[in-house]
């Protein structure tokens, strides 16, 4: 069946294959693509799907949405949502259980190289950073009213950032001096604070990271959203996440790893019989993937890029 390429070509979805492969596509299958992006994944998805196959379609950012919404495909639904309502959304649409559920975290590349969205330090914009530009705070806004504390946290727990304090202290000084609109403007802030980085690695890296998960709360979401995938899935559905980082990767790695393994759960030395044990729910569908060298090359931002896959049991 031919699907509708789509007008953002140049997009390269990562581990597009892999991550399609691991969903072990059914023709009549239901799917949901929580991420759609540019719909790399969805494109792939809907070209193994027969007549009778559907797939959903999440997105909080109202350009991936609109994007969706130009595939001329019946079997395909749209919804402009964050996948932490994952389980709402389904109901709405009429799925009441999935035989597979991707996740594709953190920026697009879209997101990443339009200017005015505010995600990258390597263009001045505005200090968006929004995945959803119809509602929230941005970041500038946070910015401007956040305690030092508050920033400093941030900063080292999402950016994982060993200069946080001078980061954030420098920070709070500049906005008495003006307002902190800019991503220019942030980014040398933080190139004066920070004293060492890594090499090849801009000294803005990590605060950016950090501010874009905060704002966006993408940890909390994807936590939120998880159980609801489980929960969806029909017996022997598959779930696959891509994640880019440590802290998302952790989220799903002790995910997945708590619920093929219901003792980990479980208190320390506390005397369970393995009869009494809960059963697994999930099982864990081969080794961790990552991008190989011929990706990585064609797509640098591949290079971090995680895929873990389980398959529901009951």
């Amino acid at each position: 069946m031919t699907v509708d390429a789509g007008p953002d070509r140049n997009h390269r979805p990562v581990l597009l294959v892999e991550a399609v492969a691991a969903l072990a596509i059914k023709s009549d299958g239901a799917y949901v693509d929580a991420t759609f992006g540019r719909g790399g994944h969805s494109r792939a998805i809907l070209a193994r799907l027969g007549a009778s196959g559907r797939l959903l379609a999440l997105d909080r950012d109202p350009d991936a949405v609109a994007a969706a919404r130009a595939i001329a495909d019946a079997r395909l639904v749209a919804r402009h949502a964050p996948f932490s309502q994952l389980a709402e959304e389904c109901a709405a649409a009429g799925f009441a259980s999935v035989d597979g559920v991707l996740f594709d975290l953190g920026v697009s590349s879209p997101q990443l190289d339009s200017t005015e969205r505010g995600f990258s330090f390597r263009r001045d914009a505005p200090l968006d950073m929004r995945m959803d530009t119809t509602r929230g705070e941005t970041a500038a806004q946070w910015l401007a009213r956040a305690a030092e504390a508050d920033i400093r946290e941030v900063v080292k727990r999402y950016g994982e950032e060993r200069f946080a304090g001078a980061i954030a202290k420098a920070i709070v000084a500049a906005r008495a001096r003006e307002p902190l609109v800019t991503t220019g403007q942030l980014a040398a802030i933080v190139a004066a604070a920070v004293r060492t980085r890594e090499p090849g690695q801009d000294p803005a890296t990590r605060t950016f990271q950090a501010l874009r998960i905060h704002i966006n709360r993408e940890l909390e979401e994807l936590s939120l959203a998880l159980p609801q995938a489980l929960a969806l899935l029909a017996p022997g559905g598959r779930l696959a996440v891509i994640s880019f980082h440590s802290l998302e990767d952790r989220i799903v790695k002790h995910f997945m790893r708590d619920r093929a393994r219901p003792e980990d759960r479980l208190p320390r030395d506390l005397p369970v019989r393995a009869a009494d044990l809960p059963p697994a729910q999930l099982r864990i569908i081969g080794k961790p993937v990552r991008p190989g060298s011929d990706e990585i090359a064609a797509n640098p931002r591949a290079r971090s890029a995680i895929l873990r896959v389980a398959e529901k049991l009951h």
